[in-house]
């Protein structure tokens, strides 16, 4: 489950969005250059194989580590492209392109926002979508929306299989887990599969925060957002903490959490994006990137490891959400005064990411070594127990070394 959002205004484009996966699926950081190919060459996307194009654009994607395809992700020409899953009457192919390959597909072959939904378009009535979508149900699948933005424009583009509906964005608007497009969405819409999702709770949330939002600094918050100023996750049986725009997982029947957030600010002759690379941006740190300026961010899996960015920051993550009230004001005030200088003056990508880097061990090395209590409900700590032990990740283990000075 995801939430995306575009405030179109006269001197440029607003862009956030925050990808909800399953909570072990790392979502990684990938730069791509500008390549040419040889006639007749072929690109292998998730699970079909596709005519590659002449030239690819350079970009950087945020997507799943075992998927070609991405969540979200920007081009050199500046038009950036965040997706949703959404449930229709439409049927569901076992294979064809998914929506995190159109995706990277428009990217690296667009140079405007309007030609991305073109090509968009295209491919989509060509191959059709398809196949699985999901690491930890692997035949999960789903149809997909769009919100695709450069520096003066940006679309909302919904498909139900091989149909599509297209609406030009007009000041603030944002997308989540349902049909929006009025006529297109009574068509076609799932209304139990979207209700269970929690679309209906999330996307006017997110469209109220959208419109009072004035900058990159107010998207953070938005992102950020469990439904109330300043509250902690609200977490259901039905589907765990999906109520609210921050996703954090836990329920029965649907259960996301939010591994990847994006920001981008739009403007003629200035491109500027800031990412988190890792989960849970209440916990994290939104840092400026660039296509051009490629970072070592790992190569995560499903287990965690000690090189990747994603699974460092899960240490931080999965121990602060015990107890956020009382575990994230230990650190939430300075990420928040550095987090705010970015935002007015990004500086370069290697500093940002370097000092990044050194927070998040201090961060780290105090938030674990916090003897609290697990104050989420049962049926959460159950949930994230049996996640961590997929993991290969030890808590525990991790907050007695730090106490004992290791």
């Amino acid at each position: 489950m995801c939430d995306t959002l575009a405030i179109v205004r006269s001197g440029g484009v607003l862009f956030a969005k925050n990808s909800d996966r399953d909570p072990n699926e790392a979502q990684l950081l990938d730069w791509q250059p500008r390549r040419t190919h040889a006639r007749g060459a072929r690109v292998q996307c998730t699970w079909i194989e596709i005519p590659q194009v002449a030239e690819t654009n350079a970009v950087l994607l945020s997507r799943p580590f075992w998927m070609w395809g991405a969540e979200m992700g920007t081009n050199e020409h500046g038009v950036t492209i965040g997706n949703e899953a959404v449930f229709t009457r439409v049927p569901y192919a076992k294979s064809g392109l998914t929506g995190m390959d159109l995706l990277r597909l428009a990217l690296e072959r667009a140079a405007t926002a309007a030609d991305a939904v073109r090509t968009v378009v295209d491919l989509l009535e060509e191959f059709g979508q398809g196949g699985g979508c999901s690491l930890e149900y692997p035949h999960r699948t789903y149809h997909n929306s769009f919100i695709v933005a450069d520096t003066r424009t940006a679309f909302v583009l919904e498909t139900a299989g091989r149909h599509h509906a297209i609406e030009e964005v007009r000041g603030a608007r944002s997308i989540s887990n349902g049909l929006t497009i009025p006529g297109f969405a009574e068509q076609h819409s799932d209304f139990l599969k979207t209700r269970i999702c929690g679309c209906r709770s999330r996307r006017p949330r997110t469209q109220a925060l959208a419109e009072h939002a004035a900058g990159p600094r107010d998207l953070a918050r938005i992102l950020r957002d469990h439904g109330a100023d300043d509250a902690p996750p609200r977490y259901s049986r039905i589907n765990g903490g999906l109520g609210a725009p921050c996703v954090h997982a836990g329920g029965m029947l649907a259960s996301s959490q939010t591994t990847g957030s994006w920001i981008s600010e739009l403007r003629p002759g200035s491109l500027r994006h800031w990412a988190t690379g890792t989960a849970a941006p209440c916990t994290g740190l939104f840092k400026p990137v660039a296509v051009d300026q490629p970072q070592h961010v790992g190569t995560p899996t499903e287990r965690a490891d000690e090189d990747s960015l994603w699974w460092r920051h899960e240490r931080l993550h999965r121990a602060v959400v015990r107890d956020p009230l009382r575990l994230g004001p230990r650190y939430f005030g300075l990420r928040d005064e550095l987090e705010a200088a970015w935002f007015v003056d990004p500086p370069d990508s290697s500093a940002a990411f370097a000092e990044a880097a050194r927070a998040l061990a201090s961060w780290t090395d105090d938030i674990a070594g916090q003897s609290v209590a697990d104050r989420r409900p049962r049926f959460v700590k159950r949930y994230w127990a049996r996640r961590n032990a997929w993991a290969g990740l030890d808590l525990s283990a991790r907050r007695g070394a730090v106490a004992a000075g290791v």
